[in-house]
């Protein structure tokens, strides 16, 4: 700072310099939050308010909006209300209020073990983008404001845009982050996944040079790529949000310290732009007390307090404050055993900033956590015990590679600063108080330096006097001169016996500082707003068994199935775009294909698309980090997502193999089984099928690194369930296990497993979509299914319930039960799955409890391809032997093999939805016949014939009358053709198309 109290900043050669960060925050810094009037008050009752006060929300939301963009503020008594579910924050204009934070404040209770995220202040990703045009400069430097296009004419003042930076190779290469070391590239940054994108608005223009909002915070060079522009409309993106003045707090279970079947997220923002929250007291959560997300702009947060958090040690987990945002302010805030408490994230385009805040006791450092982020201030920090980073993270985060960029230490405090200089950009520390580590810039290490906050100078150099009472800073009362006058050493003296004000106290003083008084007389309450019925969602018929056929109604079941994935993934918009639908994956925070899965936008999806069923397991292990197939226990618990979530429950004590604590196989996981639950709910009233398969062979069978996070293995759960350790590692490399996993002789694992069955049981209890299966991949012994069936017997004689049981094993072990007259009274389905007949006829039919996976079979016995008719062949002989039950086919090949499954009476083939409803409800009272080497289904009324050539001749004579023959295309469902026909004799039929038809013979 100069003489005169203005900032002076140098560039470097190339017109870089540091960022102005005064452009972070709320209406992007140029004005105080507001004090919006409340237009309805909830008053405080007993139970679950969630919906209450969601109905205020959503009648504010109907208000017109003011002047300034506002509709009005929800106004909550003083009081503790219970919310069983989440509110959402989902319209422009709404305020959530409190009446105070702190003992006699207003206190929202997070109630129940749902994860659910408490307040989701969130709009509508339904960006459109149109003029992409690219930028003409050879270089833009940090800090720039401005660039030249092609023909800026084609735009228009206050238009919003996109800035995009691209990541190409060459800039990738220069920051040596293609590889992080041993070999492999797989965790390496690849060209186009680190784009760097800025949401601004155009203010100026000016020739063919746009000026913008708010500064630049990385380089645009083009010897990296060509930057580009586009207009953005963005009608979904909703603004002027807030909530304030409460306390918020999770139910946990007290007997365990690192229970995580309760609330993650509290304050979740998302395609959203002049938000604030502020004056609110945070206790007990797992994840973020606020969580900026990469759509969320012009963000304040200040004024906060975050208390005793209750989750693991590791990622993902208490990332306090946390943004992926740009233009987020975060002031005045306090966080006790956190883990990343102040920290940006992924790509974060900045300018970011956090001023004076404290973290006491966390458990990992604060600052840039993730790829890239750009632009970012930490401004009067305090880290107890912690370190403040900016650095290159390597593969750690999943490949973060250099964190920052163009960002800024200024006068803060911790046990490690490290400020390090990434090629083609730089980081400063100024009057950092630490031990040092990096080649960034530093001045003025271990001083007290001026101004003493960056952000809050150049708030005022920008905007003048009119931001001088927004700096609001915890006031040092004391002087540090090392030569006092003997009066000053005496005042000093007495000071000293007195408390500091603490920054803890300085923000429970905010209510002090803002004015919440709301006028409440003749206010509406929610109470008399008109009552809205709830409507209970319709249900599709039951799933049943009808002749042998899998229905819903009358109506065959057929479609597609979904396999989920079991291991590999990233959180990332790269890995979200390769991402299968999932039941039980989760990323905390973020709602998503890829990340934890919107269970109703799943259903939909899978309707389109005429896909009938979802084949889950447990995934093959938690943390990304053992995508790597290492079999080393890691060094802490920095799991990476997204996480595929496992049946049990952690016991909050020891240490697992992936650093958080072992599980206790008495106990299960209530996310993994609600949102399991949730699905199969869902399933009933849309129609569709949830294969729930209760166990995953691949575990214990092949690769050792399977094995190596598995929840049975004894180093990995307090159960004393009695497998080696050291585990037996076949060539330190292969693993072994499935013998001793299913020996149900041990007492410890027999009552293990018994338990675990009920509970498979129990989840779906109430439910008839579901189709319970052994285990995928099971090529396991006969033993253990008789044991799984009689578990099974036992559960149906104490309920009174009947749940869908498919036998899904090796030919050998599914012969053996269904020669069992007893146990096979318990099997409703046959699933031929692990065997085939090959197309000369042969079988591939591997033994069970042979101590091999299925793909270790296929490379011993070499399989040869089935075909159409020895398909057909396998599900008919099944079909005859077992008239009361309904077979599947998902053996060799079987998504292709559709229409035979389904002609030789097989269920859940992969066929077309055909676009007549009655087609299938026919089907529904036919049986399976080949004649003149054609098959047909028939019955009394009709018949379905696939005829493969131009015509065949068919013994119809037991139809008798006038039909319809409609001709439908085996591979769309189309109905190309319908004629009259007359029936009650031999017939020829001829296709309408010299190719394979369907043929659909239906009375007139």
């Amino acid at each position: 700072m100069q003489k005169d109290n203005t900032l002076l900043y140098t560039a470097d050669a190339q017109g870089n310099r540091i960022p102005d960060f005064s452009y972070a925050g709320y209406a992007g810094g140029e004005n105080a939050i507001p004090f919006v009037k409340a237009k309805i008050l909830v008053p405080l009752k007993d139970g679950d308010a969630t919906a209450r006060i969601q109905r205020a929300i959503d009648y504010v939301a109907q208000l017109p909006v003011d002047k300034d963009g506002f509709r009005g503020a929800v106004l909550l008594e003083a009081g503790t209300y219970q919310i069983m579910g989440s509110l959402t924050l989902h319209s422009d204009g709404v305020v959530l209020r409190g009446a105070g934070f702190g003992d006699k404040g207003t206190t929202l209770f997070g109630a129940g073990t749902s994860r659910e995220t408490l307040i989701r202040i969130a709009g509508k990703d339904n960006r459109q983008y149109t003029l992409q045009q690219e930028i003409t400069d050879q270089y833009v430097p940090v800090n720039a404001m401005s660039f030249t296009v092609t023909n800026a004419a084609a735009y228009k003042v206050g238009d919003a845009i996109e800035i995009t930076r691209p990541s190409s190779e060459s800039w990738i290469k220069a920051l040596g982050t293609d590889h992080f070391g041993g070999g492999i590239t797989s965790l390496g940054w690849k060209p186009g996944q680190r784009d760097v994108v800025w949401h601004r608005q155009i203010k100026a223009i000016n020739g063919n040079k746009i000026v913008i909002d708010a500064p630049l915070t990385t380089a645009l060079d083009k010897a990296f790529g060509v930057s580009s522009i586009q207009k953005s409309t963005w009608s979904g993106r909703i603004a002027q949000i807030g909530v304030e003045n409460m306390n918020l707090t999770s139910a946990f279970d007290q007997a365990n310290p690192k229970d995580e079947d309760h609330r993650w997220m509290v304050i979740s923002i998302e395609n959203a732009t002049n938000v604030w929250v502020r004056s609110i007291q945070f206790k007990h959560f797992a994840g973020s007390a606020v969580y900026a997300l990469a759509t969320s702009s012009k963000v304040t947060v200040q004024d906060c307090l975050s208390l005793a958090p209750v989750s693991e040690i590791g990622g993902q987990r208490r990332y306090t404050f946390y943004t992926k945002g740009q233009q987020t302010l975060f002031q005045r805030l306090y966080a006790e055993n956190g883990y990343h408490d102040f920290a940006v994230g992924y790509l974060a385009a900045g300018p970011n900033a956090f001023v004076q805040c404290q973290a006491i006791e966390p458990h990992s450092f604060s600052g840039a956590v993730d790829s890239w982020a750009s632009g970012v201030l930490f401004d009067v920090i305090d880290i107890d015990a912690q370190a403040l980073s900016f650095a290159n993270r390597g593969q750690d985060g999943q490949g973060a590679g250099w964190a920052a960029a163009n960002s800024v230490f200024w006068q803060c405090s911790a046990a490690l600063v490290e400020c390090f200089q990434p090629p083609t950009a730089q980081n400063w520390a100024f009057g950092v108080w630490a031990q040092f580590q990096g080649d960034g810039f530093w001045d003025q290490s271990n001083e007290h330096i001026k101004p003493r906050s960056l952000y809050y100078a150049q708030l005022q150099e920008r905007l003048g006097g009119k931001a001088k009472d927004r700096a609001v800073l915890l006031p040092v009362l004391s002087e540090a001169s090392s030569s006092p006058s003997i009066d000053v050493a005496m005042e000093l003296t007495k000071q000293a016996a007195e408390p500091v004000l603490q920054l803890k106290d300085f923000i429970a003083q905010a209510s002090k500082r803002e004015n919440f008084a709301d006028h409440l007389k003749g206010l509406k309450t929610v109470d008399q707003l008109p009552m809205v019925k709830k409507v209970a969602p319709a249900m599709a018929p039951d799933m049943k068994l009808a002749q042998g056929w899998l229905v819903r109604g009358n109506e065959v079941l057929v479609g597609r199935k979904s396999d989920i994935q079991w291991w590999n993934g990233s959180a990332r918009a790269h890995g979200v775009e390769k991402a299968k639908p999932h039941i039980t994956r989760f990323v905390p925070g973020e709602e998503g294909l890829g990340l934890t899965d919107n269970l109703l936008a799943t259903a939909d999806s899978m309707l389109a698309t005429h896909t009938l069923s979802i084949d889950h397991n447990y995934g093959l292990w938690y943390d990304r980090r053992r995508d790597d197939h290492e079999r080393i226990r890691r060094m802490d618990g920095e799991v990476w997502p997204p996480f595929y979530e496992l049946p049990f429950a952690r016991s909050g004590q020891g240490v697992a193999y992936d650093g958080l604590s072992k599980y206790d196989l008495t106990k299960y996981n209530q996310f993994y089984w609600n949102r399991l639950k949730e699905f199969a709910d869902v399933a009933d009233q849309k129609g569709l099928v949830l294969i729930h398969q209760n166990y995953f062979q691949h575990n214990i069978i092949e690769a050792g690194a399977h094995y190596a996070d598995f929840p049975w293995r004894t180093a990995n759960n307090i159960n004393d369930v009695g497998f080696p350790e050291p585990v037996p590692y076949a060539g330190d490399k292969r693993i072994f296990m499935a013998e001793q996993f299913y020996d149900v002789t041990h007492p410890q694992r027999r009552a293990l497993h018994r338990a675990y069955i009920r509970q498979c049981l129990d989840n779906f209890k109430d439910n008839t979509g579901v189709i319970q299966m052994i285990s995928a991949e099971y090529t396991g012994p006969l033993h253990f299914v008789q044991f799984w069936i009689d578990v099974i017997k036992e559960w149906k004689q104490e309920t009174g319930k009947t749940p869908m049981i498919a036998l899904s094993a090796t030919k050998d072990v599914q012969d053996a039960i269904l020669a069992d007259p007893e146990r096979a009274k318990e099997i409703q389905i046959i699933d031929i799955r692990y065997w085939h007949y090959q197309a000369d006829g042969s079988a591939y039919a591997p033994k069970g409890g042979q101590n091999l996976a299925p793909r270790q079979h296929a490379r011993l016995l070499k399989p040869k391809k089935t075909s159409a008719e020895q398909v057909y062949r396998a599900v008919a002989e099944y079909r005859v032997k077992n008239p009361d039950k309904a077979v599947l086919y998902h053996g060799d090949n079987y998504p292709e093999m559709a229409w035979a499954i389904f002609m030789a009476g097989g269920s859940m083939a992969n066929l077309p939805a055909v676009n007549n409803p009655d087609f299938y409800k026919a089907a529904s009272t036919m049986k399976a016949d080949v004649e003149n080497n054609t098959w047909v289904l028939k019955s009394a009324s009709g018949a379905i014939v696939y005829n493969n050539e131009a015509g065949t001749t068919l013994d119809l004579s037991s139809l008798k009358g006038n039909y319809n023959v409609v001709h439908i295309s085996p591979k769309t469902g189309e109905i190309l053709h319908t004629e009259p026909l007359k029936l009650g004799k031999s017939t020829t039929l001829k296709n309408y198309k010299n190719t394979a038809e369907i043929l659909w013979i239906t009375k007139k």
